[in-house]
């Protein structure tokens, strides 16, 4: 099945505004990462109400029964809830989840890098150098531990790397845009 020149330049204009809407979110990402985040959250809450919404709407309407039928009530309706609490009071909301998170990842990384250290010094006969493990485990204990003490920061540093993925994304996506219109010339 062949594609029509008017389809190809449709899709290279559809590839390009994504393109541009993925590079407009990466440099807001990258200039105001905790702004960035409370708008993620936003989208976050608004995705709960909608889905919390939906499923007790199928559940009361669309014959979405299940064998849990109470555990799907009690859980869209906590979705629900949890999404206008978070449209309420988006930055109290993204605070607390990203505090929670770098607390998580923190834990993670000082755990991660200690068993680094520790499995190296214990079996060190198997390695012809331990430093560089050593080093690596070290780093991720210190990972961890600015991830605990600057939740917010850790945060932030996150959102702006995103970005960078971003806006990195967006230049692949102008290229195939570019190659999609000119085979449409072709």
């Amino acid at each position: 099945m062949t594609v029509s020149a008017t389809t190809k330049r449709r899709f290279a204009f559809i590839t390009a505004l994504r393109g541009l809407l993925m590079l407009l979110a990466g440099l807001y990402a990258i200039l105001l990462p905790i702004q960035a985040l409370a708008v993620l959250m936003l989208f976050g809450g608004i995705l709960l109400i909608i889905d919390g919404a939906l499923g007790l709407w199928s559940l009361t309407f669309g014959g979405g029964k299940s064998g849990n039928y109470w555990f799907d009530v009690i859980g869209n309706a906590v979705s629900l809830i949890l999404g206008i609490v978070i449209l309420l009071s988006p930055m109290l909301s993204t605070l607390f989840t990203v505090t929670v998170i770098s607390y998580l990842v923190g834990l993670c990384a000082i755990v991660v890098g200690l068993m680094q250290v520790i499995v190296v010094v214990r079996e060190r006969d198997s390695y012809a150098r331990i430093w560089p493990v050593v080093v690596s485990g070290l780093s991720y204990v210190l990972l961890g531990l600015i991830l605990f003490l600057f939740p917010t920061l850790g945060a932030a540093v996150g959102m702006i790397i995103g970005g960078v993925l971003l806006v990195i994304f967006s230049i692949g996506l102008f290229g195939w845009a570019w190659r999609l219109y000119q085979s449409s010339k072709a």
